[in-house]
């Protein structure tokens, strides 16, 4: 099957635009992107989604003691956490650790009542 040169390139651009690569910010270093990293890329929004989770919530369950306030982990969290974010050519995929956080340190902080 031929394919032309302006077909290829469509389908690249295709093919490029679905994967989805995770990215971590240091919240420490607010805006400093030389402390940026790649983390990798996945072939789905679930699976980008999922590993921006699961480091929001290592960093909570590892900062979260018993009594602490919803206050002193997200703000321990936004202050010191890793802030992971997706970019992708789909833009119906999208996550906001900082939103993730805010319901997870409600939901630890209010175990115990």
């Amino acid at each position: 099957m031929k394919i032309s040169i302006m077909g290829f390139f469509a389908e690249m651009k295709k093919i490029q635009s679905k994967k989805y690569e995770v990215y971590v910010d240091d919240n420490f270093h607010f805006l400093d992107e030389s402390e940026r990293y790649k983390l990798g890329e996945f072939k789905t929004c679930e699976d980008a989604v999922a590993v921006c989770k699961k480091i929001v919530d290592d960093f909570l369950e590892k900062g979260y003691k018993k009594g602490m306030s919803f206050k002193e982990l997200y703000e321990g969290y936004t202050g010191f956490g890793e802030d992971p974010f997706i970019i992708s050519g789909d833009k119906t995929c999208f996550f906001s650790a900082w939103t993730y956080a805010k319901k997870r340190c409600t939901e630890l902080c209010n175990e115990e009542k």
